[in-house]
């Protein structure tokens, strides 16, 4: 940063909730390297409870000091639980909401100590406060560039025609930079009719792709070359210059072993079962802070766990209800009933072999220790990159979102993972349960996606350092950015 002696300060703008605020909070520790001061402006949760994405913020502000975590002042919120709209409008409605507040807040700041104002996908409401303001605005796509990729070509896919996309079926989409994937593989609310509201709300948000001066991508450039080659080809949308991509990734956490959410210091007492088994022998299943399957497809994953053979910790979390869609968003579910969920004696017969976590695991530690040797996952980019990061290979289990398509980008491009079958219906069987883990530990695959998941780590290392393609993208972005305020 060369701006005299004026400290400069970064705005980061992210919709509420674990998935979102986590990513940019990495984002903010970036910029503090770099010598900025942050700020990530929030507004309050609409749901409240004891385990809500604010007790989620005062944890990582408690372990984030140098990050400024200013909540915006409350206004009236939305009714989600008995509001018959879906409820991520009713999310983006009450963010609008909030811009004469954002408005404020920056005005706050000394002009010429703001240095941007960075937004996540879903506060492209924002960018007509950064316009009136004369702020540079960028946006963070907290996904990868192939997410990117496919979302900024959909507009004009869809623009020519009559009705959705969803009566394609698992008929073959192409697009720039990705391999060919399923039109089912596209996030559900994209697939409907243009008229549809929610479809209409997200073509909206997907199209002010170049309100912005450019887009941080978390992802970093050997690992999805090809899709950042395809953002940066003039022809991936004929007609519209996209803004400059900088692949900036991959952000991801670093464990710290705590005991719990709380912050405690001791580990967690799921490291120390990992610190007595081999050395890649375990299979870890997780499916992310939100993720939560039907009890009986608990006890199927039970059963093809047990009759594997093989090394496990899962992490299971109390089933969806039937009012979590609305709540989804913002709040954690509740510890889940191991005794209801399981099969009777199924913890008896597995002790020693197979280890069974209430709700949640520190799944950085957890993939970075020695014994993790295979990944069960819902494909979330967040969780993606962090097995990248660790040298991991996974088995997905997409569960809805963009997640189908992370799987494609794993399974394909990445070559680091296997899918699991069934999980277009939305139920997998103990049997391919059991014959996926075991042939990931027992059969020549193994050898394959395990020295594929360690070249990806390497090539994650030499992306982070300071010489790295991550580090070098940040610094140009930065260099661009302090030249067209000095223009201004």
């Amino acid at each position: 940063m060369d701006n005299g002696s004026v400290k400069q300060i970064a705005v980061l703008y992210p919709v509420g909730g674990v998935g979102h605020v986590g990513p940019m909070t990495q984002l903010a520790k970036v910029f503090l390297h770099h010598g900025y001061d942050v700020t990530i402006v929030l507004i309050e949760p609409p749901i409240k409870s004891t385990d809500s994405g604010a007790g989620f913020i005062e944890r990582v502000a408690a372990y984030n000091p140098s990050i400024t975590f200013h909540v915006l002042p409350p206004i009236p919120p939305p009714d989600i639980s008995s509001s018959t709209k879906h409820p991520f409008l009713l999310i983006l409605e009450l963010m609008r909401q909030y811009n004469d507040e954002l408005e404020s807040f920056l005005r706050s700041i000394r002009r010429e100590r703001l240095h941007s104002l960075v937004i996540d996908l879903f506060c492209t409401h924002a960018i007509d406060v950064a316009a009136k303001l004369r702020v540079p605005v960028y946006k963070f796509f907290a996904s990868g560039a192939g997410t990117l990729a496919v979302f900024t070509q959909l507009p004009a896919l869809l623009a020519g025609r009559q009705t959705g996309l969803k009566e394609l079926g698992d008929s073959p989409i192409e697009f720039l930079g990705v391999p060919a994937m399923l039109a089912s593989h596209l996030v559900k609310s994209l697939l409907e009719s243009p008229e549809d509201e929610l479809c209409g709300a997200m073509m909206k948000i997907l199209k002010h792709n170049t309100g912005t001066r450019g887009v941080l991508v978390n992802t970093f450039e050997s690992l999805e070359s090809r899709a950042l080659q395809a953002l940066r080809d003039p022809l991936c949308v004929p007609g519209q210059v996209l803004p400059p991509v900088y692949a900036i990734g991959p952000l991801v956490g670093i464990g710290k072993g705590a005991t719990d959410e709380e912050g405690g210091e001791r580990r967690h007492e799921c490291l120390a079962w990992l610190d007595a088994q081999p050395e890649r022998s375990v299979v870890f299943l997780c499916w992310g802070s939100k993720g939560a399957l039907p009890k009986e497809q608990v006890k199927e994953i039970a059963v093809g766990l047990e009759n594997s053979g093989q090394r496990f910790l899962w992490v299971v979390r109390a089933p969806a209800s039937s009012d979590d869609d609305r709540k989804r968003y913002w709040e954690q579910r509740a510890e889940a009933d191991l005794d209801a969920l399981l099969p009777e004696g199924f913890l008896e017969r597995i002790e020693g072999r197979g280890l069974v976590v209430n709700s949640w695991a520190p799944q950085v530690d957890v993939l970075n220790h020695p014994a993790t040797g295979l990944f069960v996952t819902h494909c979330g980019w967040n969780s993606t990159l962090e097995a990248v990061a660790a040298g991991v290979p996974m088995l997905c289990w997409p569960l809805g979102s963009e997640q189908m398509m992370n799987k494609v980008f794993v399974t394909g491009d990445m070559g680091v993972g296997l899918e699991m079958e069934g999980y277009m219906t939305g139920f997998i069987k103990a049997e391919e349960i059991e014959r996926k883990v075991r042939l990931v530990f027992e059969t020549d695959e193994a050898w394959r996606l395990r020295k594929r998941a360690l070249e990806l780590k390497r090539e994650t290392e030499a992306a982070l350092e300071e010489e790295g393609s991550s580090q070098a993208a940040f610094l140009q972005f930065l260099s661009l950015s302090d030249v067209k305020q000095l223009r201004e």
